[in-house]
């Protein structure tokens, strides 16, 4: 079945539980998406190399403790208008054949500094496209990586892939290396909404590869789609999503599209006369929730939906549900270490974020330095409103006695501020407050980063007078 053959359905359904236009154009507003706190958009050059080193060597005296690993492989054959990950773009594949080498001492300078804990319960590849690479040379890398950092037992591999470009070979290559999770990138199956978006690719390529890794043992299986991108329609994104649903994909991250063209020069090629407006987009995402739950699937935070048995949903019931720079995921490890370009970590209380800059990351790998380029320290301010922030994004709700045990604090005194600023949500609606718990109601569900903000105390105080948005659209 070609993308076009995706069958006709009758109209979409409306956006329903009470979410008004009006509701909408008061509370749609640039917001984070919470993926740390404090956001990226703090993170400044007093996190240098030196201070990650005296962070590693720390963690090094936990032990046996788990260590999660993130691996940024950046390059793409061809740019996706959508796309705002930190990407290179070239058909030369020989040009990216020095960055794996540069990695691999990445990992050797880590490891130097951390000789008693190698041991990880996750692993995950992003990009960029990390099938970008032939086989062989993701083998070569990988074993290199695996040489220096074991995988503990039941511990997660996952891969980002594009079905375009990935082969059975890959899939194979992974397998054979202990790789059991993959997510692959879909966005829309309308042909008109792929060629808005340069991204151009047939239902079979991702039937056929989502059927081959469950075949090599892959489970945790995710599929990727976008709403909001031009041309977009409620109609023909109820076929995409339906089209998802009968591949039974264990997982599926349904994302609003973030239009930052201040901050993605691409994405300008976009004619905003194609997007849908406010209100569309909306019902895109409503059709979505929808037709998941109707198959069966269980909302996940925000944006992502899971079989009843998948580990994202057994996580959620359990308390176990976390959020990073890869969005929701079940992360065992007390550590993040970021390796490659751009790369972001998470190490005894500071985020530490590697050089964007390729040509600058070389020259401090080639001279045996750890290649940071800018980071933040938390606070103890800042780890009380990160769990806070993260309940609300994981689990729509926060216990106020547990947080205030936790931390040792009075709720209401600590955060009598952003209680008032909630207050207002409550106002319309959005979320219950009372003094033992936090709960958005299903119509505040859709403006959880707005109900987040309000715990926010950098977006309250620093960006409040910013003229010029710096994130995207919270709806």
């Amino acid at each position: 079945m070609t993308n076009d053959l995706i069958p006709a359905i009758p109209a979409s359904r409306p956006v329903g539980r009470g979410i008004t236009a009006e509701l909408l154009a008061r509370y749609d507003r640039p917001g984070p998406r919470y993926t740390s706190y404090p956001t990226a958009v703090e993170f400044n050059e007093g996190i240098t190399a030196a201070d990650y080193g005296s962070r590693l060597a720390e963690a090094d005296t936990l032990g046996e403790a788990p260590l999660s690993l993130y691996v940024h492989l950046p390059f793409c054959e061809e740019r996706c208008l959508f796309c705002g990950c930190h990407v290179i773009v070239t058909r030369h594949r020989d040009a990216a054949l020095p960055y794996l080498e540069l990695l691999q001492r990445e990992v050797e300078l880590v490891a130097e500094r951390l000789p008693n804990r190698r041991g990880f319960a996750q692993l995950h590849l992003g990009g960029g496209t990390p099938t970008y690479y032939t086989p062989e040379e993701l083998t070569g890398f990988l074993q290199h990586l695996l040489g220096y950092f074991h995988p503990l037992p039941g511990a997660e591999l996952a891969v980002e892939v594009d079905p375009r470009v990935t082969t059975p070979k890959h899939i194979d290559a992974l397998a054979d290396l202990g790789f059991n999770r993959i997510s692959l990138g879909v966005q829309d199956l309308t042909p008109a909404v792929q060629q808005a978006v340069n991204r151009v690719q047939s239902l079979e390529q991702t039937a056929s590869l989502i059927e081959h890794a469950r075949a090599r043992g892959f489970r945790g299986i995710n599929v990727d789609l976008i709403y909001g991108l031009p041309l977009q329609t409620p109609e023909s994104f109820e076929r995409t999503v339906d089209a998802i649903v009968g591949l039974g994909v264990d997982r599926a991250a349904v994302y609003s599209f973030a239009f930052v063209p201040w901050v993605r020069g691409h994405q300008k090629r976009i004619e905003t006369s194609q997007l849908p407006d406010r209100e569309t987009k909306v019902a895109l995402f409503a059709i979505a929730r929808e037709r998941f739950l109707q198959a069966g699937y269980e909302s996940i935070g925000m944006d992502h939906f899971a079989r009843p048995d998948d580990e994202l949903a057994r996580a959620k019931r359990e308390g176990r549900l976390r959020r990073n720079f890869q969005g929701y995921a079940v992360i065992p490890g007390d550590d993040v270490i970021g390796l490659g370009i751009s790369a972001i970590g998470d190490v005894r209380g500071a985020y530490v974020q590697n050089e964007k800059k390729l040509s600058v990351y070389g020259e401090l790998i080639r001279a045996g330095e750890l290649p940071v380029a800018r980071g933040v320290a938390r606070s103890a301010d800042d780890e009380v409103r990160r769990t806070v922030i993260h309940e609300l994004m994981c689990n729509f709700r926060i216990d106020c006695d547990a947080v205030a045990r936790q931390y040792a604090i009075d709720f209401a005194s600590f955060f009598a501020a952003d209680l008032a600023l909630l207050a207002e949500y409550e106002g319309e609606g959005l979320v219950r407050i009372t003094p033992a718990r936090i709960e958005a109601t299903p119509a505040g569900e859709l403006f959880v980063r707005n109900l987040a903000m309000c715990f926010d105390r950098y977006q309250r105080e620093s960006h409040a007078a910013e003229e010029r948005p710096v994130f995207s659209r919270t709806v």
